[in-house]
């Protein structure tokens, strides 16, 4: 397992060794002792697993969760290919309100790590893309808060018109960076 750094320390780019031939390709996806070692330095514990489906041009986010039920993500592409989005909201840290975005694909295997204090979201690329997370904390309705896609603050380069962008109902009605609910 190799570990990048991005602009904002604490988000890693995971990327597996990838041993493949004619037949296809083995990798170790999860190892609790070298993703301790190498990404967060303490315990980590997952508590749930999340499988979503999505077409082209759907948009999920920008979603978190607030304390009691703050979760960190390890997030992946197996199928097709997003354009994965992590935003800083914490409100002690040099880089609040700044994001990181990055090509998550079943081709490139990488994962993405984003701890607590962060708000995620990822935009279908492909015709359809299926991704995977692991959450630290389980999901709970009460501590779901939203940051709208296009919020002018954050300003996301999702690298498409805005008249490509699908987004549930639920989305469009997200807040503004500056009405969210901080760390």
């Amino acid at each position: 397992m190799k570990v990048i750094d991005t602009k904002i320390p604490d988000v890693k780019i995971i990327e597996p060794q990838v041993f493949g031939d004619d037949r296809g390709f083995f990798m170790e996806a999860w190892n609790q002792n070298r993703f301790e070692e190498l990404v967060t330095g303490k315990p980590t514990q997952f508590v749930q697993d999340n499988h979503s489906k999505s077409i082209k041009g759907v948009l999920r986010g920008l979603h978190y969760q607030v304390a009691p039920f703050a979760q960190a993500k390890l997030v992946r592409c197996v199928v097709g290919e997003v354009f994965d989005v992590a935003v800083d909201l914490r409100t002690t840290s040099p880089t609040l309100g700044q994001w990181v975005g990055i090509k998550l694909s079943a081709e490139n295997k990488r994962q993405l790590w984003i701890p607590e204090g962060f708000a995620h979201g990822f935009l279908t690329l492909s015709d359809t893309a299926e991704f995977l997370y692991k959450t630290t904390e389980f999901y709970s309705s009460n501590s779901e808060r939203g940051i709208k896609w296009d919020d002018n603050t954050i300003n996301i380069d999702w690298g498409v018109g805005d008249s490509e962008i699908v987004l549930s109902e639920k989305d469009k009605f997200n807040s503004s960076f500056n009405g969210a609910e901080l760390f």
